[in-house]
């Protein structure tokens, strides 16, 4: 008798079969197998690395890694959380790997990574959610590592009191947490967190530390509208956050919440210009875009936009 194989996602085995809209022609990747992608693969293989690439099954996986650009993912590759719109396993995590943090700034080393952007899971399980792990792996990064720029996109801490003020002390450049939605969807689609508290994690980390670039991203198509994706910018932008990412939110399955619509090229200008308009110092705002997706580039732009600011605001 063969065992019982686990369902990777097994609270939405008894949900209802919503079928997968066919993509527009606007929404293509980019398939690229270049050497650089499979020395990429065969660094983050061989220092058994965990990538959100991988686990969220992301769709430019192949055009960022053959700019040898991965985003790892700390802590394991199961999430406390079930995340309608997430295709990363949930369950129940297995222990930390204490030597994780060397492992990562290894890999940041032999890819000669100029910026990189390090993400987890969920871990609802540990009394400080992993922030003294997030700590461990941005300090052993820049000790290896000292020219290198480090963004981390980390969960809400939810419950877990003061614990994110020990990843701001790890001084990251960029401190990424993704709102993901609209309010009146985190019912259904991050119904383990709360809308109000990840905009205080936001607005927390840039009144600790004014210097460390914050950033949030929203998915569309999950069933909003234009008028609160305009509520989520004002919101953002009171929280004091520099960077705001939009991208199309795509559905890695029948079982995941279901895809409201695909928006438009024009749509997603419109959303970019709007957010420009509204102080944001940077936005990226496109079909594929993901939350590091180019983030070496914007990285580059954001230290810009930030001096022209500061140089506008000294003028006038």
């Amino acid at each position: 008798m063969e065992p019982k194989i686990r369902p990777r996602h097994p609270e939405k085995v008894n949900k209802p079969i919503n079928p997968i809209k066919k993509k527009p022609s606007w929404i293509r990747s980019k398939i690229t197998n270049s050497k650089e992608f499979f020395l990429t693969k065969t660094i983050v293989n061989q220092n058994n690395l965990v990538t959100v690439c991988q686990e969220a099954n992301c769709p430019n996986i192949t055009e960022c890694w053959s700019k040898r650009h991965a985003t790892f993912l700390i802590m394991g590759d199961t999430c406390t959380r079930a995340c309608a719109f997430c295709d990363v396993i949930t369950g129940k995590p297995k222990s930390l790997d204490p030597f994780e943090p060397y492992k990562i700034a290894n890999a940041v080393n032999k890819l000669n990574l100029k910026h990189t952007v390090i993400t987890s899971v969920d871990r609802d399980d540990l009394n400080d959610g992993g922030a003294n792990h997030f700590y461990e792996v941005i300090i052993e990064t820049k000790k290896l590592n000292p020219l290198t720029t480090i963004e981390v996109l980390t969960p809400d801490f939810l419950r877990k009191g003061d614990s994110y003020k020990k990843v701001v002390e790890a001084a990251p450049d960029v401190f990424n947490h993704n709102i993901e939605t609209v309010p009146s969807l985190y019912r259904q689609v991050r119904p383990g967190s709360r809308y109000f508290a990840s905009l205080e994690l936001l607005k927390n980390v840039k009144m600790i530390n004014k210097n460390i670039f914050t950033k949030s991203g929203i998915m569309v198509g999950l069933g909003e509208n234009k008028y609160e994706i305009l509520e989520v910018m004002e919101d953002l932008r009171s929280a004091n956050v520099d960077f705001l990412t939009i991208g199309q939110y795509l559905q890695p399955s029948e079982k995941h919440h279901p895809l409201d619509r695909y928006y438009k090229l024009e749509e997603f200008d419109e959303l970019k210009s709007i957010a420009e308009s509204k102080g944001f110092l940077l936005v990226s705002s496109s079909p594929l875009t993901r939350s590091s997706y180019h983030a070496d580039e914007d990285f580059a732009v954001l230290k810009k936009n930030r001096i022209n600011q500061a140089n506008a605001q000294s003028i006038s």
